[in-house]
């Protein structure tokens, strides 16, 4: 454990549709998933809002994780519906008014051979508290980052539209090898040299006052935040142009920034030691996460429907 336990707080964890104590939620030595990574998964927040405790985009988070399985040929064993009242119980066991939410499915203890389908599908919800995934001073100030050494995966080898937990070898060394050059994150490219993703981020660049995303063909993630921020700026009038961008325009753009559920809105300040415009958080970046967060927190009308709140008792026994 790393000398802050994130974990520290947390009772429960949600396992095949049961509250289990933390220290019981455990998983055999011999599972499938531990040995191949044979599994899919969701990164979720939880905000707290004058209503109460709130999650963001529930739906569209359990929707593509229930895809990320299907790509694998397997099939999601609890409903959408369950899903979701499984994360109800899990946050009020554990008593928490805003957190990060883990849907896992994973395949369990079975045979020990590459094909995975004669193992059990286990799920688990955890939840913890999680702050500003790339620290509070990156959103004020803008994060330093790297373009990584490492390619994304080839169309047609690893899908990368789905979330799942064997993609992420590859997001570890870009992010290791970030921070062991003093980055906080890593961008990484494609196949083709083009300009991908972060190691769990999407990635937008303003250039002329408009909005650029590398579009799914990049190798990419569909983000649920990503689209989020473009509906936002489609709907504050800015411009969202979904192209193919080269590695010098990193270099050349007037803003950069990254999105994700851990990452939310984090503005980006230099690109291998080359600051981005002015070195430092720029207009538009600014402005769509201050509508961002204040949406997610509740300070704003929740005019999309994006916020499902935590009914205030949970409905499972422990």
């Amino acid at each position: 454990m790393p000398k802050h336990n994130p974990f520290a707080s947390v009772r429960f964890v949600w396992m095949n549709g049961h509250l289990v104590e933390f220290e019981k939620a455990q998983v055999h030595v011999l599972a499938h998933g531990l040995h191949y990574g044979s599994g899919a998964f969701e990164g979720i927040r939880c905000y707290s809002t004058p209503q109460g405790p709130a999650i963001f985009r529930l739906r569209e988070h359990l929707v593509r994780l229930e895809k990320s399985l299907r790509v694998y040929r397997t099939e999601m064993p609890f409903s959408v519906e369950e899903m979701t009242e499984g994360i109800f119980d899990v946050i009020n066991a554990n008593e928490y008014g805003e957190c990060y939410i883990r849907p896992l499915a994973y395949r369990g203890l079975g045979t020990l051979g590459v094909f995975p389908l004669n193992c059990p599908l286990d799920v688990a919800i955890a939840v913890w508290p999680w702050g500003s995934y790339l620290g509070e001073d990156g959103i004020r100030n803008g994060v330093d980052v790297c373009v990584s050494s490492w390619s994304r995966a080839a169309p047609n080898t690893f899908p990368t539209l789905a979330k799942a937990t064997g993609n992420y070898l590859n997001s570890q060394l870009i992010k290791m090898e970030a921070q062991a050059n003093g980055y906080a994150e890593g961008i990484a490219l494609d196949v083709d040299g083009l300009v991908s993703e972060g190691s769990g981020e999407n990635l937008f660049l303003v250039i002329n006052g408009k909005l650029i995303t590398p579009p799914l063909t990049a190798c990419i993630l569909p983000g649920i935040t990503r689209r989020s921020i473009v509906r936002l700026a489609e709907d504050m009038g800015i411009e969202v142009i979904r192209e193919r961008v080269p590695r010098e325009l990193l270099y050349n753009c007037d803003e950069l920034f990254f999105t994700g559920t851990a990452a939310e809105v984090t503005p980006i300040r230099s690109v291998d030691r080359i600051p981005v415009g002015p070195g430092r958080p720029g207009p538009i970046s600014m402005k769509l996460r201050e509508e961002f967060m204040a949406l997610v927190t509740g300070q704003k009308e929740d005019r999309y429907g994006w916020l499902q709140q935590v009914p205030a008792v949970a409905t499972a026994a422990v």
